[in-house]
C-alpha cells in the first residue's frame, strides 16, 4: 500500500473496527479514532517531506485498474495544493477526534461518521480519477446530515426566509432543519459538478485528471460547464447567495463536526474549483473570473456584516467563516501567482483559525451553557487560558501580522489589487469589519466584568480538551512566522498552474 492509499484508507479502517467493537466500550472506541486519525496524520507529514518541491507536478502516484471498461482507476497522486490540504485534514481530524472524547451521546457511532467523513475529505485531495474524484466527495457530505441531525444542537435558527417556511412544514427544531437543509444544497450543487465533469470526460475521452487535454475541450462547453463547476463546488466553500446552509449548518453541530466542517469541509469547494474547474477548463475560468471576483467579494463584506450583527456566538464564528472563504475565492479569482498562492494558504490559515474557535465555543457552551455573546462576560478570570487561545484565533482572523491568516490575506489582497484593483477596496473594508467584531467578541466574553453568580460552573481545560487548542493554536503560530514552511509546496503549484504545466 502507497502512503497516500494509508493515508486515505486508515481513517475507513478505524470506523470498520469501531463497527464490530460493543457499545459499551467507550473508551477503546475513542482510542481506535485517534490512532486512526494519527495514522493519517503522521502520514501527511511524511507525504509533505518526501514531497520534491524541486521537482513538482503530481508525485507519489498510485494507479489501481477498478473499472476497465471505462477506464476509472484508483489513481492518487499529490500536487503542492494537495500537500498542504492533507495536512491541514490530517490536523483537523486529530484535533476533532480529542475534541469530542468527552463525546457520551451514541459515541461509536458518531465517530463511525466522522472517520468516515474525513476519508472523502483526503480522497478528493488525491485523486486523479474523476469518477473516484467525485465519489469520495460525495462520501465527504453526505454524512454531514445524520452528524448534525442526531447530535447537534436543538436551538431554533433564524426564521423568516422562504426556504425556512417551506421546511417548517416537516422539520422540527434547528438541527433538523440545518442536517436537511445543507444535504439539499450540496446535492443540488453535485448535480452541477457532475454535469460538468461529465461534459469535460466526453470530449477529454478520460477520466484522469492527467490524461486531460484541454484544448479538447472547446470554448463554448467551457463557457457552461465552469460556471456550472463554480456554483456546484462553490456551495460547499459558501459562495453568496449558495451559502445560507453554511451558518445554519456550523450552529447547529456538535464541535468536532463544526471544527471539521469549517476547518477542511469548505476547502473542498474551493479545491474543486481550482483544481477541476480552473485547471481543466481555463477558457471558461477566464471568461467567468470577474464574476467569480465580483461575487467573491460580496461574500467577503457580506459575511463579516452578517456576522457583525449576530448574538449567538457560534452564527459569528460560521458567517466570519462565509467571509473568510470570499477571500479564498478572490485570491483564486486574480489567476495570477500571488493571488492562487494566497487562496491556498488561506484555506489552511482559515482551517486551523475557525477550527480553534469552534472548539473553544463547544468548551464555553458546555460550561455557561449558552452562547449569547453578550449576556457572558468576564470568563478570562475562571478561564484564563480558553480566553488566550480564543483571543489568538481571533487576531488570526482579523489578520494580525505574525499570525497564520497575515500572510494569506496580504497576498489575496496584493494579487487582487494586481487584477482588479477595486476588488482590494471592498477586500480591505472586510477585513476592517472583521476587525471589529471578532475584537468585540472577544472583549464581551473574556475580557469584561465578571459575575460570579451568574456563572458558577466555568471552569478552566481539563485533560484532554488541552490538546485541540494546543494543536491549533501552535499551527497558527508556528505557519504565521514561517509561512514558507508551507508556501515552498502551494507556490510550486501554483506557478506551474499560471505557466499552464499542471495537470
Amino acid at each position: 500500500m502507497g502512503i497516500l492509499s494509508l493515508v486515505v484508507l486508515a481513517p475507513l479502517v478505524a470506523a470498520l473496527i469501531i463497527l464490530v467493537l460493543p457499545d459499551a466500550a467507550r473508551a477503546l472506541v475513542r482510542i481506535v479514532a485517534v490512532l486512526g486519525s494519527t495514522v493519517s496524520l503522521v502520514g501527511s507529514i511524511v507525504v509533505a517531506l518526501r514531497y520534491n518541491t524541486a521537482e513538482g507536478g503530481a508525485q507519489m502516484a498510485e494507479n489501481i485498474v477498478l473499472i476497465e471498461g471505462i477506464g476509472v482507476h484508483w489513481s492518487l497522486a499529490v500536487d503542492g495544493w494537495g500537500v498542504s490540504l492533507l495536512l491541514l485534514t490530517g490536523i483537523m481530524l486529530f484535533a476533532g477526534c480529542w475534541a469530542s472524547w468527552n463525546l457520551q451521546d451514541r459515541s461509536k457511532d458518531f465517530y463511525i461518521l466522522l472517520l468516515v467523513l474525513v476519508t472523502g475529505v483526503f480522497g478528493v485531495f488525491v485523486s486523479l480519477d474523476l469518477l473516484v474524484f467525485f465519489l469520495f466527495y460525495e462520501i465527504a457530505v453526505l454524512p454531514m446530515y445524520l452528524l448534525i441531525g442526531i447530535w447537534g444542537t436543538t436551538k431554533k435558527v433564524p426564521s423568516g426566509g422562504p426556504f425556512r417556511r417551506a421546511m417548517d412544514a416537516f422539520v422540527v427544531g434547528g438541527k433538523e432543519y440545518a442536517a436537511m437543509k445543507l444535504t439539499l444544497m450540496l446535492l443540488a450543487g453535485s448535480a452541477l459538478i457532475l454535469a460538468g465533469v461529465l461534459a469535460m470526460v466526453v470530449h477529454a475521452d478520460s477520466w484522469n485528471l492527467m490524461d486531460i487535454e484541454v484544448s479538447n475541450i472547446p470554448r463554448s462547453t467551457q463557457l457552461w460547464a465552469f460556471p456550472a463547476l463554480w456554483i456546484g463546488f462553490g456551495s460547499l466553500a459558501g459562495i453568496f447567495p449558495f451559502h445560507t446552509w453554511s451558518p445554519d449548518g456550523h450552529a447547529s453541530a456538535p464541535t468536532a463536526v463544526s471544527m471539521v466542517h469549517a476547518g477542511v469541509l469548505m476547502k473542498l469547494g474551493a479545491f474543486g474549483v481550482i483544481r477541476v474547474g480552473m485547471v481543466c477548463m481555463p477558457e471558461g475560468a477566464e471568461f467567468w473570473a470577474y464574476t467569480v471576483g465580483v461575487v467573491a467579494v460580496i461574500n467577503i463584506v457580506w459575511g463579516a456584516l452578517a456576522a457583525m450583527g449576530q448574538t449567538d456566538l457560534k452564527y459569528v464564528v460560521a458567517y466570519s467563516s462565509v467571509s473568510h472563504m470570499g477571500i479564498v475565492m478572490l485570491g483564486a479569482a486574480t489567476l495570477g501567482v500571488e493571488g492562487i498562492n494566497g487562496a491556498v494558504y488561506q484555506m489552511f490559515a482559515h482551517g486551523v483559525m475557525t477550527g480553534l474557535l469552534f472548539a473553544l465555543v463547544g468548551v464555553v457552551y458546555e460550561r455557561a451553557h449558552s452562547r449569547e455573546v453578550f449576556a457572558m462576560g468576564g470568563f478570562a478570570s475562571k478561564m484564563p487560558a480558553v480566553a488566550v487561545f480564543f483571543t489568538l484565533a481571533c487576531l488570526s482572523s482579523l489578520g494580525m501580522p505574525g499570525t497564520a491568516g497575515f500572510a494569506a490575506e496580504l497576498m489575496v489582497f496584493v494579487g487582487a489589487w494586481k487584477t482588479v484593483t477595486w476588488w482590494a477596496i471592498p477586500a480591505v473594508i472586510g477585513a476592517v469589519v472583521t476587525a471589529f467584531y471578532v475584537l468585540r467578541v472577544s472583549k464581551a466574553i473574556f475580557w469584561g466584568p465578571h459575575d460570579e453568580a451568574a456563572w458558577p460552573d466555568l471552569k478552566p481545560l481539563q485533560g484532554t480538551e488541552w490538546v485541540a487548542p494546543i494543536i491549533l493554536a501552535g499551527c497558527i503560530i508556528v505557519f504565521g512566522f514561517a509561512p514558507n514552511l508551507l508556501m515552498q509546496y502551494i507556490d510550486v503549484a501554483t506557478v506551474e498552474f499560471v505557466t499552464g504545466g499542471v495537470r
